[in-house]
């Protein structure tokens, strides 16, 4: 993937929007756009959203407390063969590994913990950066 500033084959944008269901739906829109300018598939376009959903979700609602005066910052970047998004919310943070394993049969019935665990099943890389209210994704398109 080439992050070189000035790239034509490449991709950059950021985002400041209020944590609220109707902005986060927007910023999807203008990512799978993006990602379907720069001649994604459907297979990963659906994976990227789906990470994204997830991380930008998690940050309004665990990070943010459903506080619409919160902010949740996205950057992006990324060319035909992978992207790198970073989603930060203003909350305190937490241990990504104090976070129970869905697929564990003592939790099976537990709701916490799978949107983490669909973000890393999804995702080439997945970073949770301290205090824990930071999530760097990064995805790299399988060859064709």
């Amino acid at each position: 993937m080439s992050d070189l500033p000035g790239s034509d084959t490449g991709f950059r944008d950021n985002w400041g929007i209020a944590s609220a269901r109707d902005e986060i739906e927007s910023v999807l829109q203008q990512v799978m756009a993006l990602l379907g300018g720069h001649g994604w598939d459907e297979t990963s376009i659906f994976a990227v959203r789906l990470a994204m959903e997830e991380g930008l979700s998690n940050a309004m609602r665990h990070g943010n407390c459903d506080d619409p005066n919160r902010r949740i910052q996205v950057e992006l970047s990324g060319d035909h063969d992978g992207l790198r998004a970073i989603i930060m919310d203003e909350g305190p943070g937490y241990d990504p590994q104090s976070v129970p394993d869905p697929t564990a049969d003592e939790n099976l019935t537990v709701a916490s913990g799978r949107g983490l665990a669909l973000i890393r099943a999804f995702m080439t890389e997945v970073t949770v950066v301290e205090p824990g209210n930071r999530l760097e994704i990064r995805y790299a398109r399988p060859a064709t």
